[in-house]
């Protein structure tokens, strides 16, 4: 008689072992994550694009500060996927910027070409 009921009361504590021990499996806190989105962003901002890409900049520094709050709160998941949102604009705002840059110096040729053509042209016409 005492037999059964000792099963039943193994039996519950065991569960209630089990319940405790998978409450505290939880998702590791994206570590490597945020230092990728942080060096991302450390190579946005070196490349200028808080100046030529200052929205796409933004978006990064404030998901990565979001990251690090959801971390320090101890959540992994959206700390997660901040961090990897975080890197992804700033990869976009350094090739922005990265794009900005090439854009300009294309124009600059641009302009010294024509410069050269029309100093070319003045020394080729006859003199009157």
């Amino acid at each position: 008689m005492f037999t059964g009921l000792t099963n039943i009361k193994c039996a519950t504590f065991c569960a209630v072992i089990a319940l405790a021990a998978a409450g505290c499996v939880t998702t590791p806190i994206p570590n490597e994550q945020i230092a990728v989105a942080k060096t991302s962003v450390q190579r946005a901002e070196e490349a200028g694009a808080p100046e030529l890409a200052p929205v796409e900049m933004a978006a990064a520094r404030d998901k990565l500060a979001r990251a690090e709050k959801a971390a320090a709160d101890h959540d992994a998941q959206p700390a997660t996927q901040l961090a990897e949102q975080a890197s992804a604009d700033a990869q976009l705002a350094e090739a922005t910027a990265q794009e900005q840059r090439s854009r300009k110096a294309a124009m600059e040729l641009d302009a010294s070409l024509q410069a050269l053509k029309q100093e070319s042209s003045r020394n080729t016409q006859p003199n009157q």
